[in-house]
């Protein structure tokens, strides 16, 4: 219990911003941002990587964001993961693991993606897959049955998991535009797998994709994402229906329709993968 009590005063201290003031500083900002998490090094010299992984509904951006992470990192558009737009239907349909790499070298994490969430019994990941991946039981390129999920008499199932197989960040993908519509069944499944990342020890945050869709004032300058009261509404309410702290709630605008990247918006995923990564290190 005490390890529990530390862990999440760590994480919340390190979530901690005031409104507003959290700005874009250049060019030389966001190079900074990447080679600090170029040069990462891990809390434990013993792990490969720390292994974060994505959930949400679908069409929440889960995708498209580890897209944007890899963009940044590579200097150029990357397309690595298959979004689904503005389709009601998600592309992922196994578990993917995506390295970002520096050149030929791969850097210390990586970004697990799943099927999305949905409403009906039957439809999207089954909650229990996604435990199965919190614990490492799920082999990377596993495809999911949303009837039924992996179960220990199934050959797939990875019976010993290394610590690197673990998740050490669980990152909950929300759409602002999509927040005040989100099922209650949803919620539900979204709560229940939080409530077992909790049990296993796993800091959670929440990155908020699509901003602009949500505020018109973001969407003519990302730069005012922490100035705009229609955005601080946004995370208060997904605050409010998930059960996890504002200031631990990370705002991003995902590469989408641009065709070049855009120091600004890369300086708002630094600072959400920044924050991810941070907790994961601490997990480990």
């Amino acid at each position: 219990m005490k390890k529990t009590l530390n862990l999440r005063l760590r994480t919340y201290k390190k979530c901690k911003h005031e409104w507003g003031t959290f700005s874009t500083k250049g060019k030389e900002k966001r190079n900074a941002m990447v080679n600090e998490l170029k040069n990462m090094k891990l809390n434990n010299p013993d792990m490969e990587q720390l292994r974060c992984l994505l959930i949400g509904p679908i069409g929440a951006g889960k995708s498209s964001f580890i897209n944007s992470v890899k963009s940044v990192f590579q200097g150029y558009m990357a397309h690595g993961a298959l979004a689904a737009a503005l389709s009601s239907k998600g592309f992922t349909n196994t578990y993917k693991t995506c390295y970002i790499r520096n050149g030929t070298n791969r850097l210390p994490f990586a970004l697990s993606d799943v099927m999305g969430l949905e409403p009906s019994e039957g439809y999207g990941i089954h909650p229990d897959d996604i435990i199965n991946a919190l614990k490492g039981h799920l082999p990377n390129g596993y495809k999911f049955c949303p009837l039924h999920p992996l179960t220990t008499e199934c050959l797939e199932y990875n019976k010993h998991p290394k610590s690197s197989d673990k998740v050490h960040c669980l990152v909950n993908v929300i759409s602002a535009d999509k927040i005040a519509l989100m099922s209650s069944e949803v919620i539900t499944k979204m709560k229940k797998i939080r409530e077992k990342a909790s049990e296993l020890e796993i800091p959670q945050v929440v990155v908020m994709t699509m901003p602009d869709k949500a505020c018109d004032l973001v969407e003519k300058d990302v730069k005012k994402i922490y100035t705009s009261i229609v955005i601080k509404k946004k995370m208060q309410t997904c605050s409010n229906e998930l059960g996890v702290p504002v200031n631990c709630i990370l705002p991003v605008k995902n590469y989408h329709e641009e065709v070049g990247l855009d120091n600004d918006m890369d300086i708002l995923i630094l600072n959400a993968i920044s924050q991810i990564m941070n907790f994961a290190n601490d997990c480990i």
